[in-house]
């Protein structure tokens, strides 16, 4: 099945003076211009090519793969604004639609926005839009416990930051499981911590039940070892330089220091951690 809007591959049938036709099934005969052929291609062979419609809204081929496609997204920067919406720069020769209606508030040029790729009204036409939350959630979730998928938060809310799951669901990050620097709009990793009966997703940046104590206490010490037996990370030390350094939340640091103090492997004073020698 040939997809507007995505990679396909596809054979050649047809050689003419500004280029090759390729055998779209049911979308029939598409152009690939010679200006994105590359050499050595010839009639039956099948080439890998990216499918929109030009200017005129007629379907085109080319090898340029753009920097989103259809059902995905991507920050892409607003290159003019005229008075049918704002075009963005996607890599293509023409540039990308945002409808003023599709946009989330007004865009304005030389302005980067993460938008979502989709077919307009299930035509040809591929634009894009700043209001992706609509597009989400539109199937059942089928991840499973402690899966890693693709995060980019979008809206903080009093409970944590709501974020897009792979480009096709929403989930919520609980300020409890957050222990970084979040910024909206940034790719992350994250895990899926559970799915609840109303099929709302939790998330969690670490892997749910993931021991990381030993490994935890074995970083600390090898630290202690590198700088003299003192490294200057108290209970003041941000969250944020804590994960920094051994990629973990305060809370689990100060879990591991308890236990290397239990076990008279370190000592704990004001200024930092020491090695305890005796």
């Amino acid at each position: 099945m040939v997809v507007i809007g995505n990679m396909n591959t596809l054979q050649i049938i047809k050689k003419v003076d500004f280029g090759v036709y390729l055998d779209a099934e049911s979308l029939g005969e598409i152009l690939l211009p010679n200006n994105a052929l590359p050499e050595g291609y010839d009639i039956d062979d099948y080439i890998d090519v990216f499918i929109y419609c030009d200017s005129d809204d007629e379907l085109i081929a080319t090898t340029t793969k753009p920097l989103a496609k259809v059902g995905e997204l991507a920050k892409l920067k607003v290159v003019a604004v005229n008075e049918v919406g704002a075009f963005m720069e996607w890599g293509l020769p023409k540039q990308l639609l945002v409808p003023f209606k599709e946009q989330l508030s007004p865009m304005q040029e030389g302005k980067s926005y993460w938008v979502y790729l989709y077919r307009e009204n299930y035509t040809v036409r591929i634009a894009a839009t700043s209001k992706y939350e609509k597009f989400m959630d539109l199937q059942e979730p089928k991840y499973t416990m402690g899966q890693m998928v693709d995060l980019l938060p979008y809206k903080e809310t009093d409970l944590g930051f709501k974020a897009v799951i792979n480009n096709r669901h929403t989930g919520l990050i609980f300020k409890a499981d957050i222990f970084k620097p979040i910024k909206m709009g940034e790719r992350l990793k994250g895990y899926i911590k559970t799915i609840r009966k109303d099929k709302k997703i939790n998330l969690t940046l670490q892997k749910p039940g993931y021991d990381v104590s030993d490994e935890l206490k074995n970083k600390i010490i090898d630290l202690l070892r590198q700088n003299n037996g003192f490294i200057a990370l108290t209970d003041r030390t941000s969250p944020e330089k804590i994960y920094k350094i051994f990629g973990v939340s305060k809370k689990k640091y100060k879990n591991a220091l308890g236990s290397l103090y239990k076990s008279k492997k370190i000592m704990i004073k004001e200024n930092g951690v020491y090695t305890r020698n005796d």
